[in-house]
């Protein structure tokens, strides 16, 4: 079932000018498509609403809308979506009661790994039914995913000539197509340690016991883990440095002494928690080898204050709705706008009161909503909640009807757009009667759209505030209005693109070793040959 790693980087994904990118960095996709001259055959969005999320969404617009660039855009998702507007196929996919999954966070300390259950097709088979897919039981017949991508390598790779089909094929009956229940019980049986044991003591087979019990702890009281001793297995032949404290083993470092005993160390090339980074070093960004004070995009003191300038603080959460995540209506009563927050000084000094249109301007457009003036931060600060602002641009359509506001969207020519809401939430008739009793109308401003792309030049990731300027709203802008000009948006991108230091890097690496990655590419790929 394991395959080995891939030979070559994605270059959508880890471009070489972001070496030190710790995670993926897919909000640069349509830049780097237009900057590099990609094309994508088919692109799967999964449960990824990035025209929506992702700042510069309007570059997504156009990349999706280009079949030069994407020839096939699939989107899966269990809802609608802004993104899924802009898709060649919608692909409802399972919700968590619909599908398989494996899961484990951060409770508390201790490894363990809970196992999800599609809960129709498990009810109707502990009542002796026996199916082969779970959308036999699903509503609507839907698909669960892992069914999906199993059924379509086989398609792609009928006769196994293109060798992806042997990576789909059953472990048990060999030439045979995996299903989902050997999927899982080859996982069950091969990767997690103490899992067979625990079950064989019950008289159950590792995925009979995950059925039942639907976790299994592999490891409790986990702490400190650099300080395990090194096994004695590790040990043999290896050797100390007195002066360090070093332990090397055929010529690698294994980790460190500590309070007299041989210890497994931190996941460093040093095996040391580092304070300062010969990484960070070796790949150019010797000023950032030791952690200080980084002058930003939005350093306080480059703020034009007599130009109404300010740091936008576009992404703190609110309690009731997390990640936007909840269909639950009353929570959406409790919480359905996002308004500019905005000190009372700065308010006063602008004319501006809770309830007045603000017009916020960025690098790339601007956007309009309400004030919320407050002392709940300090001056020269605004802030707006990360989540609401959901649109769709029909009426039947799209995003759920008790969250988002119908929209027009306009593509001015030459990169410009412009959005404005046609109106917003209102009462409607469904099976729930709660929706005829809606009383609030703005359900927020999609702020991302207006934001460009601020990718930090050594880890790659986004920097989410944005320096922007507030005044007053004109006699014809209107709540929810937003304009752009992806013209801007691309030039912003390159703008921070030339701050970077590609690689290669030391002895033409491609990216440091030592990073991990899940399903890490061969050793081919971690070196540039040209």
């Amino acid at each position: 079932i394991s395959a080995r790693g891939p030979k070559e980087w994605n270059e959508l994904l880890f471009p070489r000018e972001y070496p030190l990118a710790f995670f993926e960095m897919s909000f640069l996709m349509p830049h780097l498509v237009k900057d590099k001259g990609h094309s994508v055959d088919v692109y799967f969005t999964r449960v990824y609403n990035p025209v929506w999320t992702n700042p510069d969404g309007f570059m997504w617009v156009e990349m999706l809308k280009d079949h030069d660039k994407i020839g096939c855009h699939v989107a899966l998702t269990p809802t609608w979506s802004e993104t899924a507007w802009f898709a060649d196929y919608i692909l409802p996919m399972g919700n968590a009661t619909e599908r398989h999954d494996n899961q484990s966070q951060e409770t508390h300390p201790t490894k363990w790994v809970g196992f999800r259950q599609p809960v129709l097709r498990a009810l109707r088979e502990k009542m002796g039914e026996t199916f082969e897919t779970s959308r036999e039981t699903n509503p609507g017949e839907v698909w669960e995913e892992d069914e999906l991508h199993i059924e379509l390598s086989w398609r792609i790779d009928p006769d196994g000539s293109l060798g992806i089909r042997q990576y789909f094929e059953s472990p048990y009956r060999p030439g045979e197509k995996i299903t989902v229940n050997e999927y899982y019980q080859w996982m069950f049986e091969n990767g997690v340690p103490g899992l067979p044991e625990a079950a064989e003591k019950e008289g159950l087979t590792p995925l009979e016991y995950m059925r039942k019990y639907g976790v299994f702890a592999v490891q409790e009281n986990v702490y400190e883990p650099h300080m395990h001793e090194l096994s004695d297995e590790a040990m043999q032949d290896a050797h100390v440095d007195e002066a360090t404290g070093s332990v090397w083993k055929d010529g690698a470092l294994i980790g460190n002494m500590s309070r007299g005993r041989a210890r497994e160390g931190f996941h460093t090339p040093s095996k040391k928690l580092e304070f300062y980074s010969p990484t960070m070093a070796a790949w150019n960004w010797g000023d950032e080898a030791i952690p200080k004070y980084m002058k930003t995009h939005v350093y306080w003191r480059d703020m034009a204050r007599e130009n109404n300038e300010f740091d936008l603080l576009p992404n703190y959460r609110l309690a009731t709705l997390i990640h936007t995540r909840s269909a639950v209506k009353w929570l959406y009563e409790i919480t359905h706008n996002n308004p500019l927050w905005l000190h009372t000084d700065d308010a006063a000094r602008l004319g501006l009161k809770t309830g007045d249109l603000a017009k916020v301007e960025t690098a790339i457009g601007h956007f309009v909503t309400r004030c919320w003036v407050t002392e709940g931060l300090r001056p020269g600060i605004v802030a707006m909640a990360h989540h609401l602002g959901r649109w769709r641009l029909s009426e039947e359509q799209g995003a759920p009807k008790i969250a988002s506001a119908v929209v027009r969207l306009d593509e001015k020519g030459d990169g410009e757009y412009t959005m404005r809401q046609v109106h917003g939430v209102q009462p409607f008739k469904s099976d729930d009667p709660d929706t005829e009793r809606i009383w609030w109308r703005e359900v927020g401003v999609n702020q991302n759209l207006t934001f460009p792309v601020n990718p930090d030049p050594v880890s790659g990731m986004h920097c989410w505030h944005q320096k922007v300027r507030v005044t007053k709203a004109g006699a014809a802008d209107r709540y929810g209005d937003i304009s752009v000009d992806t013209k801007k948006s691309f030039e912003h991108y390159k703008q921070w693109l030339e701050m970077t230091k590609p690689a290669p890097g030391p002895e033409g690496l491609r990216r440091p070793l030592w990073f991990a990655r899940p399903n890490k590419p061969q050793a081919e790929a971690y070196t540039i040959s040209e």
